[in-house]
C-alpha cells in the first residue's frame, strides 16, 4: 500500500529528523540521515508519478474507445486520480526542508545563512526552471494564520514582520549529492516589527519564524509550497542574547511535535528539565561527560530557591 509506506517515511521518518533537528538546537547528536530519506521519498515519487501517468493514458485510451462504441465510462478512473494527485501533492509539500536553519537567537544587522531543500525536486526535475525561493521573517500570529490557510493559495506579501536583505535565491540541481537545494549565504535582518507587549512580557520570550517560499509546476500539476524554521528570537544587543537563548532552549526541549506555533508548556518536572540541562552541558562541554548527581542537586537548589 503506497499510501500506508508514504505515511511510515513522511510522518515517521521525516518529522523524526525534524524533530531530532530542533533538539540538535540543544546539543542533541542526530541520529536520522537525511540522504536515507531522500532516496525513500524520490522511490515513493517516482511510483506515485509513473502510476498517475498510466491513469491519465487509461482515461484518454477510454475516451478514444468510447468514440466508437457506446460503453459506459469506469468510474473508478477519475478516483485513482485524485487519489494519486493528492498523494503526489502532500508528499511535494511536506518534502520542502530547511537542512541548515537559520540562528534561532538572531541579533539584527548580522549576517546568517541557511539551507532549504526538496528532497524529490530531482526525481521530479523541478530544478529544470530552476524555481525561486523568497525569505521572509513571520510573527507567531502570522505562522498560525500561514498554516490554517495551508490549503489555499496564499498572498506572500500578507505575511511579514520584517525585513531581511538578500532573501532570494534559486534551487538548483547538484549533480554530485543529487540534491535539489539553494543555500542563502548572505541573509541578514535589518529592521524586526514586534506585537504590542502585555503586562512583564519581554522582547526576549517573543517568538518569529523565517519562511521559505518557492512556486513551481510539475507536468501540468501547479505547487506553492513554504517551510517554515525553527523559532527565533531576535535581539538588538549583545546583553539580551543569555534571556533570548533560555527561552530557545526552552522551546526547543519542550515542545511537542505538531503543536500549534509556538506554544509550550510554561512548567515542567524537573526531571526533564534536568535531562535538558544535561543535554546543553554536554554539548557545551564537546565530551561524554555528563552532569553528576551533586550538580543536578546543586542546580535543583538554585531553581527551586531552596
Amino acid at each position: 500500500n503506497i499510501k500506508a509506506v508514504q505515511t511510515e517515511v513522511v510522518d515517521g521518518k521525516l518529522d523524526h529528523w525534524k524533530r531530532e533537528q530542533q533538539l540538535a538546537g540543544n546539543g542533541h547528536q542526530m541520529t536520522q540521515s537525511l540522504e536515507n530519506i531522500q532516496e525513500w521519498c524520490e522511490g515513493i515519487a517516482d511510483i506515485l508519478w509513473n502510476t498517475r501517468t498510466l491513469v491519465k493514458q487509461l482515461e484518454m485510451l477510454w475516451m478514444e474507445i468510447s468514440k466508437f462504441q457506446s460503453a459506459p465510462s469506469p468510474t473508478m478512473l477519475p478516483d485513482l486520480m485524485q487519489g494519486f494527485t493528492n498523494l503526489l501533492k502532500f508528499l511535494v509539500t511536506k518534502t520542502f526542508v530547511i537542512e541548515k536553519q537559520p540562528p534561532q537567537v538572531m541579533k539584527t544587522n548580522t549576517r546568517f545563512t541557511a539551507t532549504v531543500r526538496l528532497l524529490v525536486g530531482g526525481q521530479l526535475s523541478v530544478h529544470i526552471a530552476s524555481p525561486s525561493v523568497t525569505v521572509s521573517i513571520i510573527s507567531e500570529s502570522q505562522a498560525n494564520q500561514l498554516l490554517k490557510s495551508s490549503n489555499q493559495t496564499s498572498r506572500r506579501e500578507d505575511y511579514s514582520s520584517g525585513d531581511i536583505l538578500n532573501g532570494i535565491g534559486n534551487m538548483e540541481y547538484h549533480a554530485s549529492t543529487k540534491q535539489v537545494s539553494v543555500t542563502f549565504r548572505n541573509l541578514q535582518l535589518k529592521k524586526i516589527r514586534r506585537t504590542e507587549k502585555k503586562g512583564t512580557e519581554s522582547v526576549m520570550e517573543e517568538k518569529f519564524s523565517v519562511c521559505f517560499w518557492t512556486d513551481f509546476t510539475v507536468g501540468e500539476l501547479k505547487f506553492q509550497v513554504f517551510v517554515l524554521s525553527l523559532p527565533v528570537v531576535v535581539i538588538v544587543h549583545g546583553n539580551q542574547e543569555p534571556q533570548a537563548l533560555a527561552t530557545i532552549t526552552w522551546d526547543n526541549a519542550f515542545a511537542e511535535w505538531g503543536r500549534r506555533p509556538f506554544v509550550v508548556p510554561d512548567k515542567v518536572s524537573w526531571f526533564k528539565m534536568a535531562e535538558a540541562l544535561n543535554m546543553k552541558w554536554t554539548s557545551a562541554c564537546g565530551s561524554n561527560r555528563s552532569l553528576t548527581e551533586e550538580n543536578f542537586y546543586f542546580l535543583a537548589t538554585k531553581a527551586f530557591r531552596n
